[in-house]
């Protein structure tokens, strides 16, 4: 079980969909960046996906980016035409192997649980650790592709996990297993589903979200991943009743 450091309230923002940017060890942090207006995404397999609403607030709002955590780059939900023009001016975008590959520049592959130190403004270090993400059921990387997930720690920090768009508990108790209690969990619900995989979850719904946040013993859950989107099923609404039925409402922030 990891040792967690004394609880603060670091600065964590929802922009819309799955970007949210954060503060950690002096260095911002910014998670799947998609800044475009709304509009439609279709893809090779012929699926389209919808964006219905703009981000709360543009690149220029939240200012220099240090770090881009990818969970990956395959889906326009997680990373759409802005999102893409945003990376070449970020130093550092940690990412899956795959996607680093697919996008090249400043983008660095992490496999599950390979950790890179981060220098902070301060002499400190930040470590990033990718944890694993399946993003649907047992076997279905060859459709969706890989993700990951991260964690964040520091000597004088809490820690906080970031899922990525991960449908599986099992991976959650991993993480659980190394880092609980985590301090802040950011948690990608909105359970969008796939027919091409019968309908399964490709990301938590409400009720996962909740399981996920009891596992790990979070003392703050920010929710992600809930709006802007056509293809979700759930909003944040459904997220929020499903805390209050397992009677952690007091642990997720307010939007």
């Amino acid at each position: 079980m990891a040792a967690t450091a004394r609880p603060v309230d670091l600065p964590v923002r929802v922009l819309g969909g799955p970007t949210v940017v954060l503060e950690y060890g002096g260095l911002r942090f910014l998670t799947d960046p998609t800044f475009d207006e709304p509009g439609d995404y279709p893809s090779p397999s012929g699926r389209t996906l919808v964006k219905t609403a703009p981000p709360s607030a543009t690149p220029a709002d939240i200012g220099a980016v240090d770090v881009v955590l990818l969970s990956h780059d395959q889906h326009a939900d997680n990373l759409d035409h802005s999102g893409r023009a945003l990376l070449a001016a970020v130093p550092r975008t940690l990412t899956t192997p795959a996607a680093a590959g697919r996008l090249g520049g400043t983008a660095e592959p992490l496999t599950p649980w390979q950790s890179v130190d981060l220098p902070r403004p301060d002499g400190g270090t930040v470590t990033v650790t990718a944890a694993p993400a399946l993003h649907g059921p047992e076997g279905c990387e060859p459709l969706v592709g890989e993700v990951t997930g991260f964690v964040l720690t520091a000597a004088d920090l809490p820690t906080v996990y970031i899922s990525g768009d991960n449908a599986s508990l099992g991976l959650v108790r991993e993480v659980a297993a190394r880092y609980a209690p985590v301090d802040t969990a950011v948690l990608f619900a909105g359970a969008p589903r796939m027919p091409l995989l019968d309908d399964a979850l490709l990301v938590l719904d409400g009720k996962g979200a909740a399981a996920a946040a009891r596992l790990l013993g979070a003392r703050r859950v920010v929710a992600a991943h809930v709006d802007g989107w056509a293809h979700f099923t759930e909003t944040r609404r459904d997220v929020e009743a499903a805390f209050e039925e397992a009677g952690l409402a007091d642990r997720l922030q307010s939007a």
